[in-house]
């Protein structure tokens, strides 16, 4: 096959479910769909945008590994530019083995869902993988059901309210672990505990976030809790599930991360991240989009964690 160019045309991107395939494509296997809310079109066009970057080199050492690999994260998103851009890669073998079948496998999924460069670039590339390449594997995220068996506990009291927060966290779309981690940073299991600024109880609220969501007991146990993991819940949706910022949001607050646009310099708060992600173990967790509008620094965050990754 003659290397061929990349037609300079832009497509539109948004949010697609990717098993919805046509029966022209059957014999490509569905993508996986992402077990939280899919990117949005703007997160979608920065990860192509860095993967471009990456791909030629443009203000970054040139990294065709890294290139697919953000590439293969919007293209498992639905973006399907993204998914002709890695077809495009595989069929010209661009700094990369040529692979026609995985070039295949990434034209099918892109023309299925109406992208007309990719419909053109298939009769270039022979039969389509057969399975999707490791990249396009769902990621594995943790038990939405799953407690902290190894956090141990030395008093029963302690045990009863790990236990309150366990059950609850659920409701609210938290996976218990998460709000365990929280609750033991934050207090220790404590009911009664005040910090020197304040915060109060299980979840250390202070009380602008409590009155925020509609605590007005701080020291009831369950009222606490309820406020802390509405919190939690709307910090995920606020930072797109990203666990590291929404932990640094709940110690710091949301405006010093916007502020700083990432994880405050404050040695306190870098301290906390580091304790909640080493207990709950996972740098992203499910959120709904539909609780609040994503930060409006996001993107430059997103950038700025990029440019340190690489």
């Amino acid at each position: 096959m003659a290397t061929m160019g990349r037609p300079g045309g832009k497509f539109q991107c948004g949010r697609f479910r990717l098993a919805a395939a046509l029966v022209l494509f059957c014999a490509v296997p569905p993508a996986p769909t992402f077990a939280a809310e899919p990117p949005s079109a703007d997160e979608l066009r920065v990860l192509r945008e860095q993967a471009r970057a990456f791909e030629h080199g443009e203000g970054v050492p040139k990294d065709t590994g890294q290139a697919v690999k953000l590439y293969c994260d919007g293209a498992r998103a639905g973006d399907l530019e993204a998914q002709y851009n890695l077809g495009w890669m595989y069929a010209n073998g661009r700094g990369m083995p040529r692979d026609d079948a995985l070039a295949a496998f990434f034209f099918h999924l892109a023309a299925s869902q109406g992208h007309t460069q990719s419909l053109r670039m298939l009769r270039f590339v022979g039969p389509a993988a057969t399975e999707p390449p490791p990249c396009m594997q769902e990621p594995k995220v943790p038990d939405p059901h799953g407690d902290a068996t190894d956090i141990e506990f030395s008093t029963e009291k302690q045990r009863l309210m790990a236990e309150l927060v366990r059950r609850l966290a659920p409701e609210y779309g938290i996976i218990p672990r998460l709000a365990l981690a929280v609750a033991s940073t934050e207090s220790n299991f404590n009911p009664v505990a005040v910090s020197h600024k304040n915060a109060q109880g299980l979840m250390q609220l202070i009380p602008e976030t409590a009155a925020r969501f509609n605590v007005r007991k701080p020291f009831d146990p369950e009222q606490n809790v309820r406020g802390g993991l509405a919190y939690l819940r709307w910090l995920l949706a606020y930072f797109r599930g990203d666990v590291a910022l929404v932990a640094a949001g709940y110690n710091a607050g949301e405006g010093a991360v916007n502020r700083y646009r990432g994880i405050p310099p404050y040695p306190e708060t870098r301290h906390y991240v580091k304790r909640i992600l080493e207990v709950f173990r996972h740098q992203e967790h499910p959120f709904d989009a539909a609780i609040t509008d994503p930060s409006p620094e996001l993107e430059k965050i997103l950038h700025r964690k990029l440019r340190v990754k690489s």
